[in-house]
């Protein structure tokens, strides 16, 4: 998105007093148990600049069949031998990291990491490289 104000825009989005949803879908090593998804929906600890932080509730579930998204590039490493699924998350808050930390905390490494939403702008129909002008009203409807 190409963004007038984008200081405005940074702050609302950025700012955890601002608090919106944000959408991965993860492709994780392994196939995650409902107690693990269970553990990521009452939220984890990780730990943030030397800190353990707890993390708020969360969505999390399972992706019944692989998203259709672009092929990575590169390609992530192939693992004959090692099962992967792939899991909708739904945060409100973005420490560094997060995502990432989250999986690894249920013994679930993060292969592939594709931020699908935020607030109700997605990337239903983009392409990587693909963007598109929105007017200042369009961008306040889509995030706030």
């Amino acid at each position: 998105m190409i963004v007038k104000g984008y200081s405005f825009l940074h702050h609302r989005l950025l700012n955890p007093a601002f608090s919106h949803e944000r959408e991965y879908w993860l492709q994780v090593e392994g196939n995650p148990s409902v107690q693990a998804l269970n553990e990521l929906r009452e939220g984890v600890n990780i730990t943030v600049d030397k800190k353990s932080v707890r993390l708020k509730k969360c969505k999390a579930e399972m992706l019944q069949a692989e998203p259709e998204v672009p092929p990575r590039l590169p390609p992530i490493r192939y693992r004959q031998h090692i099962q992967v699924s792939w899991i909708k998350l739904v945060i409100t808050e973005g420490k560094n990291r997060q995502v990432r930390k989250m999986t690894a905390s249920i013994g679930h490494p993060t292969l592939r990491l594709i931020r699908y939403r935020i607030g109700k702008a997605n990337l239903n129909g983009f392409m990587p490289g693909d963007m598109k002008e929105l007017k200042h009203q369009e961008i306040l409807k889509l995030l706030f």
